[in-house]
């Protein structure tokens, strides 16, 4: 069972849902795999634009309707 007891951010959970994995989204988006984990297990973290900017990028070739409210309060 995948998930069980797991802290999960509103972006650990798209993750989840859609089957992709945070390797897969630290390849794409040439971010830390450590800024990736904490992306997706923090819920009170926000990103750097920048950054925020690397991880949508790759986001959007799985789902092209993907937008940074989705997962961070701006």
């Amino acid at each position: 069972m995948w998930g069980l007891g797991k802290k999960r951010s509103p972006l650990g959970k798209w993750l989840d849902r859609t089957g992709y994995n945070q390797e897969d989204l630290v390849r794409l988006s040439k971010v830390s795999r450590n800024t990736i984990s904490k992306s997706c297990s923090d819920k009170d973290y926000i990103p750097s634009p920048a950054v925020m900017k690397k991880i949508l990028k790759a986001l959007r070739e799985v789902d092209s309707s993907v937008r940074a409210d989705q997962f961070w309060d701006l």
